[in-house]
């Protein structure tokens, strides 16, 4: 039987995982959709005509599809460790992938900027303490000032029994939502077990702590929290 830690490095590597990414997230994540189009309009609360954004975590190209079709004069860099995942973003993308540049590795690959914003959706937990605190950093080094920052992550309370209990709602979540029970079960031990999930006012906190003002919460979805913030 495969590992939780071999389960968790499926759902990016392999490629019939990869082929199917575009319609787990809908499955797992409560108002994905509406999500998106919210970040949308928060970026363009300050973002001009001729933006460049920067998206953090772009496998898939979910994100940036919406983003490039809600504002067709902005350009975007998107950065993913997966070779994979990079190459389904180009296929989700379609036409739109002219206005994108593509950057396998992590955020320190991604050019300098200034960038007018960035983005960072459904990927920070995958980052332990020390590593988010670096990508924090790195993300804010690469804004204009005053530059918003959505970023949108697993994040509930920790103590007294309440991790295992979001927990438990996430796996009944995506159980109720149509996921085999045991594939369900499967990912609620890889989350145990390898990705970092903090309490919510310790994102909050780390996002201060890396330069960013003004950090507002505008999304809560079951396990799932959304801050905006500003460079």
């Amino acid at each position: 039987m495969a590992s939780d830690q071999d389960f968790l490095k499926a759902a990016f590597h392999d490629p019939l995982a990869v082929a199917n990414y575009t319609d787990s997230p809908r499955m797992a994540f409560p108002g994905f959709v509406d999500m998106q189009r919210m970040a949308t309009l928060l970026l363009a609360e300050r973002v001009n005509t001729s933006g460049r954004v920067l998206v953090v975590g772009a496998g898939g190209g979910l994100e940036l599809k919406v983003f490039a079709e809600a504002q067709p004069t902005w350009t975007f860099d998107g950065v993913d460790p997966s070779p994979a995942m990079l190459q389904l973003a180009k296929q989700t993308l379609g036409p739109l992938v002219s206005r994108v540049s593509l950057h396998e590795g992590k955020v320190d690959v991604a050019p300098n900027g200034p960038f007018d914003a960035a983005t960072c959706i459904l990927t920070m937990q995958f980052a332990d303490l020390d590593e988010r605190r670096q990508m924090l950093s790195a993300v804010r080094g690469r804004l204009q000032p005053n530059a918003p920052f959505v970023v949108i992550h697993l994040s509930f309370p920790q103590a007294n029994g309440a991790r295992s209990l979001w927990l438990s709602r996430y796996a009944a979540y995506v159980t109720s939502s149509g996921v085999d029970p045991e594939k369900a079960s499967q990912a609620r031990d890889a989350i145990v077990s390898h990705l970092t999930i903090l309490d919510p006012e310790q994102d909050e906190s780390l996002l201060r702590e890396s330069g960013f003002s003004d950090v507002s919460l505008f999304y809560v979805g079951f396990a799932f929290r959304g801050w905006v913030s500003y460079a």
